[in-house]
């Protein structure tokens, strides 16, 4: 009983996030979390000295995305880029919600929703406390304005439920002792509808974003591909000039996200995307 409800779940993740990652993410984080109870949680400055294929088990990939190859790193920092803060806009590969008018109720549940979720991660505020309950950092070499620590757990139940305290990933932003826990990123299965996205977080309050039109080289063709066409701040945004280019192409690659900054001081500010 217990083995085919772990393999359900791990088929099901594998469905959410559309693609293998996610399933070895899950298995990764699984054995994690056995091996925790009898081992203290290493900092992430104690990984730095691990080859590539053991640093690749914790340090984790964005759900929906194999990071094995040049492409997958090409494809991280893309999307390390686009994912910055206020920088998300409607474009050939970001698709954002429709901008609705904010009704008194939404301004009153965005508020519910982002004082549950202060409280709930105020003690992630030390980084290391989320590592040792499953966050993993992702793209931990790649310069950015801020890390996403994700729980590949909690973006599993997201493709269900929605739970205001339960956020998939923890943003912090580094600084010369560690890092500074600033907001979080609740996710949705990339199906939602606007109602069921609207359900989770008022549209008149916060556009959710969907990263779009991906085109990667063929493997093994990373190094010298042209980047400038290619992932997602390439040029290439079409399926027709993605097959010219010899490339793969995605639609979409990642479910539903929405950033939240539960300790900024106004409500515009703490949805600002």
């Amino acid at each position: 009983m217990e083995l085919r409800f772990g393999l359900t779940i791990v088929v099901s993740a594998s469905l959410l996030f559309g693609g293998t990652s996610a399933v070895r993410q899950l298995k990764a984080q699984s054995a994690l979390k056995d091996a925790a109870q009898t081992n203290p949680q290493p900092d992430a400055e104690h990984n730095r000295g691990e080859s590539p294929t053991h640093q690749h088990q914790h340090d984790g990939s964005m759900p929906g995305m194999n990071m094995e190859d040049d492409a997958g790193n090409h494809a991280q920092a893309g999307a390390m880029q686009s994912m910055t803060h206020s920088h998300h806009i409607d474009s050939a590969h970001m698709r954002m919600t429709p901008v609705r008018s904010a009704t008194a109720e939404d301004r009153s549940r965005a508020n519910e929703i982002a004082a549950t979720l202060a409280q709930a991660i105020e003690r992630y505020r030390d980084y290391r406390v989320a590592l040792a309950d499953g966050f993993r950092i992702f793209a931990p070499n790649l310069p950015q304005a801020q890390y996403h620590f994700t729980n590949y757990w909690n973006g599993y139940l997201e493709g269900f439920t929605f739970d205001p305290a339960r956020p998939t990933s923890l943003l912090y932003r580094k600084t010369k002792d560690g890092y500074e826990l600033i907001g979080a990123m609740y996710t949705a299965p990339r199906s939602a509808s606007l109602d069921e996205l609207d359900e989770r977080i008022p549209l008149g309050v916060a556009r959710w974003h969907q990263h779009t039109n991906l085109c990667m080289p063929k493997r093994g063709q990373a190094p010298p591909a042209d980047w400038t066409r290619f992932g997602l701040t390439g040029s290439i945004s079409t399926e027709e000039e993605c097959q010219e280019a010899g490339g793969r192409f995605y639609p979409v690659i990642f479910g539903w996200m929405v950033h939240v900054y539960p300790f900024e001081s106004s409500l515009a500010k703490a949805w600002a995307q």
